[in-house]
């Protein structure tokens, strides 16, 4: 029997970027066994679309594809209707079993421009959860003590300050803990802010006489304001079925001292290499090389080729969307610039639009626009500049 690669470069690639491994001693030993492990993430499709944060776990998740391990990729239609609720101060909202089953369907549309699906081993944890008895369930409950459920730091955050904690969030570790019993799990992935979870796969298994699997966690990935974690809530998201363009925007807009974690995490770039770069350069390449990633190296040059023409060089590109303002709107030549923004979709709102106006995020031809209530005269062929990236063409 054969062992898998337990080689300097293999171990480096599985340790690329990682924050935590519990423990590289286990993860040896089990490598040393000659068979494929079972890699195994889980996700709550509680939101539609993916952005760069989801990428991290999936590009590790890629690299032990490419060791020959088997990745379990298991989405928590059951516990998706609960929520995670790692580092939340507030219950999640519900999520019917059709909205889950639909993000469900787009995660795994979205996946495949990362990982190959046709190796992934693809389960749904309603499987067990979803016929399983009450008493079935009790059974699996005794086994976890509740001292140990409140070693987390969220849960007693939250009982300190008076929020709620459903019994449904609190027994959402235990499910996820099962998880792992049920797939056999060699090795589990994460985000650090996962990492209670992540253990409890290991204290079931062994409550199962399964061998605990190894746990692996990852940084959570910082969004484009370089503060908090991506996320679309925020804000500060880079969506990996963004257009080229709006992607290769948003990425020259991480503060510089984000990009060699950006680069560590997100792409197979030589670190080293990446240090002797100018600022503006590694940025450069590094949005070239993520947006290569989901829309091709050919998209990834256009994208760079308008950004500089439209940011560096500061003309127009050369094509602009058109928006053909209804005659409802104009009176005497002239229209609410609130409502034209939201009318195009240039804002998701009138009130949003506002606040774009209010911060000098909006010009026409050139000009800042500052007044939120204020209309602008209506002419064929004037350009309305939307923040950074967006431009718009009027038409009567």
């Amino acid at each position: 029997m054969t062992a898998f690669p337990t080689s300097p470069d293999s171990l480096q690639l599985i340790q690329r970027g990682l924050t935590e491994l519990i423990s590289e001693a286990e993860l040896r030993k089990k490598l040393a066994a000659g068979r494929p492990l079972r890699i195994k993430a889980g996700f709550d499709p509680t939101a539609p679309n993916l952005h760069l944060g989801h990428v991290v776990l999936f590009r590790k998740l890629a690299h032990f594809q490419k060791l020959g391990h088997t990745v379990i990729f298991l989405i928590g239609d059951f516990t998706g209707m609960i929520g995670d609720p790692s580092g939340r101060l507030s219950d999640r909202p519900d999520l019917t079993p059709e909205q889950v089953l639909q993000n469900a369907r787009t995660y795994q549309e979205q996946i495949g421009r990362i990982l190959d699906v046709k190796k992934l081993e693809v389960r749904f944890n309603s499987e067990w959860f979803g016929p399983m008895r009450l008493a079935d369930f009790l059974g699996i409950a005794r086994k976890l003590m509740v001292p140990r459920l409140l070693e987390r730091d969220d849960f007693t955050e939250r009982l300190k300050s008076g929020a709620s904690l459903t019994v449904t969030e609190a027994m959402y570790p235990l499910l996820q803990g099962y998880d792992s019993v049920m797939l056999k799990a060699d090795l589990e992935l994460g985000g650090s802010d996962q990492k209670f979870n992540l253990l409890m796969g290991r204290l079931f298994q062994e409550r199962f006489n399964q061998p605990p699997q190894v746990v692996a966690t990852l940084p959570l990935l910082e969004g484009t304001d370089g503060v908090k974690k991506m996320s679309k809530s925020y804000g500060n998201a880079v969506g990996i079925t963004e257009p080229p363009q709006e992607m290769f925007g948003k990425l020259m807009s991480i503060p510089d001292a984000l990009t060699p974690k950006y680069f560590e995490l997100l792409t197979d770039a030589d670190l080293k290499e990446v240090k002797t770069l100018h600022p503006m350069e590694a940025k450069q390449r590094l949005a070239r090389e993520i947006i290569a990633q989901f829309h091709g190296q050919g998209a990834a040059d256009a994208a760079q080729k308008h950004f500089d023409t439209v940011f560096r060089k500061r003309d127009l590109p050369e094509e602009i969307p058109t928006y053909r303002v209804p005659a409802g709107l104009i009176e005497k030549r002239q229209a609410s610039l609130a409502e034209i923004l939201a009318g195009s979709g240039a804002a998701p709102s009138k009130g949003e639009a506002r606040r774009l106006i209010q911060q000098g995020a909006v010009d026409l031809d050139g000009v800042v626009q500052k007044d939120p209530h204020g209309k602008i005269p209506v002419k064929n062929g004037s350009v309305l500049k939307v923040g950074k990236r967006r431009f718009l063409k009027l038409l009567i």
